[in-house]
């Protein structure tokens, strides 16, 4: 998988609230299965798919560890992915710098200009 097509799946896989959730509870620790499942209302078969997509975008591994298959969170696609963004961020953050000095600039431009209105001398009149 080149590097495109692993960000597409990176972001295919978050995309997901449930994957997202599944994600967030590997973060703190590796878990089965049934511990994956449990905070769900959907089947065993149901997670399994979730995991595989995860797998598929390398964003969990599994190993097993005695009688239980273990999966783990794995930091790489993330850090991929958090830098594709940083990339585009700065960009737009200097196109919003851009846009704020332009409109100070129009700002001031457009200000009114105090102009003194000569006065008329006003004549007394004599009592």
């Amino acid at each position: 998988m080149d590097a495109s097509q692993q960000l597409g799946a990176t972001f295919a896989a978050l995309a997901d609230p449930t994957r997202r959730a599944i994600l967030a509870r590997l973060a703190s620790g590796e878990a089965s299965v049934n511990e994956l499942a449990k905070p769900f209302a959907m089947s065993q078969p149901a997670i399994s798919k979730h995991l595989k997509v995860l797998e598929r975008a390398g964003l969990i591994s599994s190993h097993t560890d005695a009688q239980r298959r273990l999966r783990r969170a794995e930091a790489k696609p993330l850090v991929e992915a958090t830098a594709w963004l940083e990339r585009y961020r700065q960009s737009l953050e200097a196109n919003f710098q851009r846009l704020d000095a332009l409109l100070e600039e129009m700002k001031i431009l457009e200000e009114p200009k105090v102009q003194k209105i000569p006065r008329k001398k006003q004549v007394r009149r004599k009592k």
